[in-house]
């Protein structure tokens, strides 16, 4: 995914995701799911805002420590989150629309049909949902009460824990090896391409990746 080419609005909506990834960590540590989200959702803005497409990692694997950084936070502060009263005022807005949509098409409706209903943003949808609406959670299942709703989300649950871990290993190696693995596992590069860029052998790349990678799992286990 190449930032220049979606919006800042876009980029946030898809990688809502990975907020719920990584609230979901927190769960059941004292501090309600969707105070957890709302933090994350203010780290997912500032990743966005602050990610640079010549890092030579992912968004993703940029994006979670901030986003983490943002839900712990909230724990230092005691777990307390300011709601504006314009933000409560478009929960209620949501609420209604919502009950609206339901009777309409007898179905949920998702973050982008409730945002082009109302002229929002999707962040600005699930961050109102998150604030002023603690009964309708993000996280039940259908079974749960009628008064809650479920969003649907991609589930980058797996992914995000293993791009976390990763970045922190390459974090350890030398420039070189960083460099090394970056295009070939980041860049899409070739051995052959790799080589050439690093003044290498194709033979000689085979054999530092595949030390690099011995090492890397030693520490991934």
């Amino acid at each position: 995914m190449i930032l220049s080419e979606i919006s800042r609005d876009e980029m946030i909506e898809k990688n809502i995701g990975l907020v719920h990834s990584c609230a979901h960590k927190f769960s059941g540590k004292g501090i309600e799911y969707d105070d957890l989200f709302q933090a994350g959702c203010i780290g997912l803005i500032k990743a966005v805002d602050n990610f640079k497409e010549d890092l030579g990692f992912s968004f993703s694997t940029y994006a979670v420590p901030v986003i983490l950084g943002e839900i712990k936070r909230l724990f230092r502060d005691g777990g307390t989150v300011s709601v504006s009263r314009s933000l409560k005022e478009k929960g209620r807005k949501i609420a209604y629309e919502r009950d609206k949509f339901i009777k309409e098409f007898d179905r949920e409706p998702t973050v982008g049909e409730l945002s082009k209903r109302l002229g929002y943003n999707e962040f600005e949808t699930a961050q109102a949902i998150a604030a002023s609406m603690p009964v309708l959670s993000l996280t039940v299942s259908d079974d749960d009460s009628d008064s809650q709703f479920d969003i649907p989300v991609p589930d980058h649950e797996e992914s995000v824990s293993m791009n976390l871990a990763v970045h922190q290993v390459i974090d350890r190696l030398d420039e070189r090896d960083r460099e090394l693995i970056r295009q070939r596992y980041f860049a899409g590069k070739t051995q052959t391409q790799t080589a050439e860029s690093l003044g290498m052998t194709q033979v000689q790349v085979s054999r530092r990746e595949k030390q690099i990678l011995k090492y890397m799992k030693s520490k991934l286990i």
